[in-house]
């Protein structure tokens, strides 16, 4: 028997991982320094230009992926007016941003992305909700030389098959892969009894990269467990009748969902009027990654409510994380609502080119050119409003500690929250491929690095 076959206990194997909940994952949360704020930055070297600096960013703005996707653009505009009101980048080039409506299709974006540098001289490309976006519009701002920070877009694909050696794109979002694990952590810790899982996701590669990374990752835990429908609607969706009766007819434990934006809140509101919470678990992804005042009161207690393993403006409680509550207050004043995480990657993503802008300008002095900024992209560390960030050089994926938690209504909010008391935090070393995994096509052919290395090294668990 190989090591990796061995039978370990599924308690002992999620404390080796790492996993924490509730009091223990806040209490993980706050040791941790407060970051600088952007007047703090070091006195900049040499001549700086006051040509402003110009950003370019795609994101859903109609639709329904708006309802999550255009929190996208108002996180870039307040870190941007945030580092304007200091003065702007170096202390002297303010930041203007060119948008465009990501609903216009992928062959539109790749347009736009190719006039917004070769007609508007954009300096910096951002945005990018759609994980059948990223994946086309990457290659494409490789070929144009085209400094970029997607900022959503989670697919493996990207880095694993289409951009495997980037140079000049990074994204700071969760990747794929560590938003189902993290998914099937929380189902897994929570419901340990359960066996019969129907399935309802988009019917496009973020779809069907969570169906695969839930099930392998459910498969290990809960070994036995068995997959008895599985639904596929369309992006854009607003009737899941015919979806959520098949999940109905095949009797589950648990139903799991990677829904999201307008196509979650109507998927849960018809779900309500069939029933389903009375007869099975749900687990949902993304459910609480769009902004919080989108999922009403009405939405089921007790749900595994997924943020895409990013961010939740109520986690880890006030006073716990400063630069969190910070960036809450600063949010909700700038735009009356509370931030999601779309919100969070988009002005975490801006302040991350700021820093290294920052650091390459120290070494180089005057403005630095995009390879002294990508230099100091790879392998920088940030603390943000969800915690620690490190951009790994070996594939400029971003990286952070995994989080998860359950839906909980709270009177001081009108919507569903998240119970704080059962918060699930997991660190992303353990359920994401290390450094220099093999990537498909090198050596195994699992759609993803990340996917081989479970099917690899995790151990079956004998409960």
């Amino acid at each position: 028997m190989k090591d990796n076959e061995k039978k370990v206990s599924r308690r002992d194997f999620m404390n080796q991982m790492g996993v924490a909940a509730g009091a223990a994952a806040v209490a993980g949360a706050a040791g941790a320094v407060v970051a600088p704020q952007v007047a703090e930055a070091a006195k900049p070297k040499g001549k700086i230009p006051s040509k402003p600096f110009k950003t370019g960013h795609i994101t859903f703005l109609t639709g329904p992926a708006a309802i999550l996707a255009d929190q996208s653009l108002k996180g870039h505009i307040l870190a941007a007016e945030e580092i304007n009101a200091a003065g702007g980048l170096l202390g002297k080039r303010k930041i203007e941003t060119i948008q465009a409506d990501e609903a216009a299709g992928t062959d539109a974006n790749v347009k736009e992305v190719r006039r917004m540098k070769l007609q508007e001289n954009v300096e910096l490309f951002t945005g990018v909700i759609s994980s059948g976006n990223t994946p086309a519009i990457g290659p494409v701002c490789e070929e144009l030389g085209m400094l970029t920070m997607f900022t959503d877009g989670c697919t493996d694909f990207l880095f694993d098959v289409a951009v495997p050696e980037p140079h000049y794109i990074f994204r700071i979002t969760a990747i794929q892969s560590s938003d189902g694990v993290s998914a099937a952590v929380g189902s897994a810790r929570e419901w340990p009894e359960v066996r019969k899982i129907a399935h309802i996701h988009p019917d496009y590669s973020y779809g069907r990269n969570a169906l695969e990374h839930y099930t392998l990752a459910m498969e290990k835990f809960l070994p036995g467990i068995e997959t008895v429908s599985v639904g596929w609607p369309k992006l854009g969706t607003t009737d899941f009748t015919p979806h959520l009766t098949k999940a109905l007819s095949a009797k589950p434990d648990l139903l799991c969902t990677a829904c999201w934006g307008g196509d979650y809140v109507a998927l849960y509101k018809q779900a309500l009027r069939y029933g389903v919470f009375d007869k099975m678990k749900w687990a949902a992804t993304l459910s609480h990654g769009t902004p919080p005042h989108a999922v009403g009161k009405d939405h089921p207690e007790g749900t595994l409510a997924g943020v895409h393993a990013n961010f939740y403006f109520t986690f880890p409680e006030k006073g716990k994380w400063p630069i969190k509550d910070r960036f809450v207050e600063a949010f909700k004043k700038r735009w009356g609502e509370f931030p999601g995480m779309s919100a969070e990657g988009a002005y975490v993503g801006l302040n991350m080119v700021r820093i290294a802008i920052e650091k390459a300008n120290q070494l180089v002095g005057g403005w630095p050119d995009d390879d002294a900024i990508i230099s100091m992209l790879e392998g920088l560390g940030y603390d943000g409003p969800a915690g620690y960030y490190y951009i790994r050089p070996d594939n400029h994926q971003g990286y952070k500690d995994a989080t998860s938690g359950f839906s909980k209504n709270y009177a001081e909010y009108p919507f569903s929250a998240w119970d704080l008391d059962k918060v699930v935090t997991i660190p992303v070393r353990n359920i994401t491929a290390p450094p220099n995994w093999p990537k498909p096509g090198k050596g195994h052919n699992d759609s993803t690095a990340t996917a081989n290395w479970i099917k690899t090294t995790w151990p079956s668990m004998s409960g």
